[in-house]
């Protein structure tokens, strides 16, 4: 909810502008959405710290985190400081990056907080402290690039393209981390990537036409406004173009006059 939420409220409250193409693409994000969460993947049962901390440990979630940190910090200081204040995609994309290790920290501090209710003694286990310090830091520099980006650029495009961003990183993280597609069927692998594929084609209408002036109203002038191409006439055509234009008998012979 939170594309077409951003783009109607900004719409309202900030006065931005929000046409026909606009609520197309949050009805589409809407769609989309649904769909993915039909055939969301179920996640593989983790339910302990023990079990958090050997799937941190894996190779292959170890080499993902590095380069979502080397990516991070490419960002953070060489792109950001040149291109943050005249691209859109500088500042969403650093906190969607960051938004795979807040994902990963909340899912890991959900299971340390049932542990604790449970009696376990969760607070001497190491992971606890290293989840809570990630989740403060990751939030820490979301919140920054993205009060940034929200002060330079449209509410209405920051929201959606921040969705799009965060949900691939968050759905490759999951992938990775919690193998949550090992067990899907090709149906909803397929619907899974369909509905995707529908929210980023919303946010598309949202973002490339956002400058046009379409409503229900206008449609129709809009369609027909189109201006007739046009027409390359050479010289002898304009010379009599012009000799027509005076006024001279029929069976008059015409003169023309070349200077060079």
């Amino acid at each position: 909810l939170s594309v077409p939420c951003s783009a109607i409220l900004s719409s309202y409250l900030l006065g931005e502008r929000l046409n026909l193409l606009g609520k197309l693409g949050c009805l589409l994000s809407l769609v989309g959405s649904t769909v993915m969460v039909i055939h969301a993947p179920e996640d593989e049962e983790v339910t302990t710290l023990e079990e958090m901390t050997s799937k941190l440990k894996e190779p292959g979630f170890l080499a993902y985190a590095a380069v979502l940190l080397a990516l991070c910090f490419l960002l953070i200081f060489y792109l950001a400081p040149r291109y943050g204040q005249s691209n859109i995609l500088i500042y969403l994309t650093i906190c969607s990056v960051i938004g795979a290790f807040s994902v990963s920290s909340v899912k890991g501090l959900g299971i340390a907080i049932k542990g604790f209710f449970a009696g376990q003694p969760v607070l001497q286990h190491p992971l606890t402290w290293i989840l809570v310090v990630t989740l403060v830091a990751s939030i820490t520099t979301q919140i920054n690039y993205l009060n940034k980006s929200l002060d330079i650029f449209n509410t209405s495009l920051v929201f959606p393209i921040y969705y799009v961003l965060f949900t691939t990183i968050v759905i490759t993280t999951s992938i990775i981390l919690f193998k949550e597609w090992v067990t899907m069927t090709v149906v909803d692998i397929i619907g899974t990537v369909c509905g995707f594929l529908t929210i980023i084609l919303g946010v598309f209408l949202l973002h490339a036409f956002k400058d046009m002036d379409v409503s229900l109203g206008n449609l129709p002038q809009v369609l027909q406004n189109e201006q007739p191409a046009p027409v390359t006439r050479d010289d002898k055509n304009i010379l009599i173009e012009v000799d027509n234009s005076s006024i001279a008998p029929e069976d008059k012979p015409k003169v023309f006059t070349l200077y060079t």
